[in-house]
């Protein structure tokens, strides 16, 4: 699976883990979402939660092979060239997206540390990363869930801007990011 991208198209890895991680960001806010159809301390809840953390985190490792894929070579032209203030739009937006997936775990991860409470990640204890403490717990958690809406807008505005040039602009900004018809 090709890491580097050509100067028409998104690399095979980039398109692969953008939508992924798309799926598992919206798996991470269902998490969240519909956690309270389950009663607080039971089975389910606690399910929800845990899925939650781990899927959170693993986002938190993706981002870093997102960073990395991207560092492997240039974005790929968008044709026609839009404005500069829309390319520096553009960048502004990625690189938000970028700290949102590092900052959104590590936030969770302290806050559950803070709370005293050990985080799963598929069967591994990870560390607390602070002492407990309840009234920091509280700050962070109050952190993590106003990124948490910021994300909201972070992601809707980006699907919103690559529609927006796909069916107004008619450039081929969302076409590179889409699988290539006849490739595996």
């Amino acid at each position: 699976m090709p890491w580097k991208n050509t100067e028409a198209r998104y690399s095979t890895m980039t398109i692969a883990l953008h939508w992924l991680m798309l799926v598992l960001l919206a798996v991470v806010y269902a998490c969240i979402e519909f956690r309270g159809i389950f009663p607080k301390g039971s089975g389910g809840h606690t399910l929800i939660t845990e899925a939650h953390f781990m899927l959170g985190l693993t986002v938190f490792l993706l981002v870093w092979l997102r960073l990395f894929a991207r560092a492997q070579g240039v974005a790929p032209r968008i044709e026609p060239t839009p404005p500069s203030w829309q390319r520096l739009l553009a960048t502004l937006m990625h690189w938000a997206l970028y700290l949102f997936m590092i900052a959104m775990p590590l936030l969770g991860w302290l806050t559950t540390s803070a709370k005293g409470h050990q985080v799963m990640f598929y069967g591994l204890d990870l560390p607390l990363l602070l002492h407990e403490d309840k009234a920091l717990a509280k700050q962070l958690q109050g952190w993590h869930e106003l990124l948490g809406t910021l994300g909201y807008w972070l992601i809707g505005l980006h699907a919103l801007a690559g529609l927006y040039h796909h069916y107004v602009m008619r450039d081929n900004t969302l076409q590179r990011m889409w699988r290539q018809r006849g490739q595996a």
